[in-house]
């Protein structure tokens, strides 16, 4: 699944992002399938807003996104619901659990949405082993903390079949030890599927040996 974008530029912020250097915005970019990328992002650059792009949840944009050589815009809501349960996956900034369910539960409902599980439940228990959150898998996700929840996003974004891994600040309330066992977890998952993935920081990093780094 390759991604390309072709001079793309957010409409709120286009004034202010043309008057300084982007290896990203309005440029020609094509991100290939399997590839590590990073992409550094300044606070105030738009990096969420281009992991909302890149998933297509917002559209006010300038320029396109090309996915497989057709535009977002081209695909059905069938399409797209079908390429968000089997081709791209994500972790949000704000992580976006369902607070009334419980941890377990939230993974639960990434797991078996499509038409065959990626992984096992079993497989999900090594998962929260390894990331030590075997703990709170049966508390409700409102119950966690920040931290917490974070492994539990990581986890619900790996359950799922995917061919491209967006993370937005995916390790921001994880110390080091913890974000180390995750990156880990992420590249190995990532690897298994022969899958990239796009991951947005604010710093540079050496969690992951990455194939390509952008600036924002």
């Amino acid at each position: 699944m390759q991604i390309q974008l072709s001079h793309l530029v957010p409409l709120p912020l286009r004034d202010k992002l043309l008057q300084r250097a982007s290896d990203i915005w309005n440029k020609e970019v094509t991100f290939s399938p399997g590839s590590f990328i990073k992409i550094k992002a300044p606070s105030g650059t738009g990096k969420t807003t281009l992991v909302h792009y890149l998933y297509h949840i917002r559209y006010d944009y300038s320029g396109k996104i090309m996915v497989n050589g057709k535009p977002w815009q081209d695909y059905n809501k069938p399409a797209l619901a079908a390429m968000r349960q089997q081709q791209v996956s994500i972790i949000f900034q704000d992580l976006r659990l369902f607070d009334q369910l419980t941890a377990w539960e939230n993974i639960e409902l990434k797991r078996v949405m499509g038409p065959a599980p990626a992984c096992t439940g079993e497989q999900v228990q090594e998962m929260a082993a390894r990331l030590q959150v075997t703990h709170v898998l049966q508390q409700s996700a409102r119950t966690l903390s920040y931290g917490e929840r974070q492994r539990i996003a990581i986890i619900r974004a790996l359950v799922q079949p995917f061919q491209w891994l967006l993370m937005d600040e995916p390790f921001s309330h994880l110390d080091e030890e913890n974000t180390r066992r995750a990156a880990a977890l992420i590249a190995e998952t990532c690897k298994a599927q022969q899958a990239g993935f796009v991951l947005t920081d604010l710093d540079d990093d050496v969690h992951f040996n990455y194939d390509v780094q952008y600036q924002l």
